[in-house]
């Protein structure tokens, strides 16, 4: 990710582009290839010598913080589904393609995972 004159001279050089291109010609891409348009437009106001407050909210944009955390809250769609994302399953160590029985306690109404045997060919 470039910062400072760098920044400012490539940005410069790609101003006829859209400017998710011009972004992602700085650099500002994360690991999952999505355009990092908060930090670039950061990285500029800095690079034009605004001075950028570097609070905690803010650095998790940065890429140098935790990113979002797991509330371990859900509610069901409007289709019927009930979502668990992957900071849950990732907390829990599972994998693509396990698969579990579904349980239901009906004296509280808790949902329970139970790890089923893999099926031999």
């Amino acid at each position: 990710m470039l910062e400072g004159k760098a920044l400012l001279d490539r940005a410069r050089a790609l101003s006829n582009r859209p400017e998710d291109e011009i972004a992602r010609g700085c650099g500002y891409v994360g690991p999952s290839g999505r355009v990092l348009k908060k930090s670039f437009y950061r990285a500029l106001v800095a690079a034009k010598g605004y001075p950028v407050p570097n609070s905690v909210s803010r650095t998790a944009s940065s890429g140098q913080g935790k990113g979002r955390q797991a509330d371990f809250r859900t509610r069901v769609h409007g289709n019927g589904n009930l979502l668990i994302g992957h900071a849950y399953t990732r907390k829990l160590g599972l994998e693509p393609g396990q698969e579990f029985r579904i349980e239901i306690n009906p004296d509280n109404g808790s949902i329970s995972l139970l790890p089923l045997e893999p099926q031999d060919p």
